[in-house]
């Protein structure tokens, strides 16, 4: 098995990721971070990873992500995909769960504060992943997990001001 965690840097993605982390520690599992990374700029400014007027290099974000995965989750693999364009977000999080689809994963681990909901967006990764039944899925809506007495939490990650 594998748990897979679809990683965009994002304060509810990096709970999702140290949640896949300390399931796999229990249960003895592989985690993989994947991330899909636009060469445009538009993406990358919504996602907060470069601020307005900051040119962008791509190979910096990666890199970022790679550094951000391995200090979260050291033991974790990490799988990116550069693309050209700046698809819109249907095939964006297409293009996303093809990458998680590719890990062959038993859960994948998302970190979303609107998967599930009644109104939910269509465009939303989390709706694309969530809809498959090749795998369960785990969302992380809260940056801190309930607290369960088998799983021994990254306390630093959890006291970490977000702010």
């Amino acid at each position: 098995m594998t748990f897979v965690v679809p990683f965009d840097g994002s304060r509810l993605a990096e709970a999702a990721l140290v949640r896949a982390v300390e399931y796999s520690a229990a249960l003895e599992e592989s985690v993989v971070a994947v991330s899909v990374i636009p060469e445009r700029n538009g993406y990358a400014r919504r996602k907060g990873w470069i601020d307005e007027g900051e040119p962008y290099d791509v190979d910096a974000v990666v890199e970022t992500l790679r550094e951000r995965v391995r200090e979260l989750a050291p033991e974790a693999a990490y799988e990116c995909e550069r693309i050209r364009e700046f698809p819109p977000e249907a095939r964006l999080a297409n293009r996303i769960e093809q990458l998680v689809l590719e890990q062959e994963p038993s859960v994948v681990f998302l970190g979303s504060d609107n998967v599930g909901r009644v109104v939910t967006p269509l465009t939303s990764v989390g709706v694309h992943l969530a809809d498959e039944e090749e795998y369960d899925v785990f969302v992380v809506r809260q940056p801190s997990p309930p607290r369960v007495a088998a799983l021994d939490p990254h306390d630093t990650f959890y006291t970490d001001d977000p702010a």
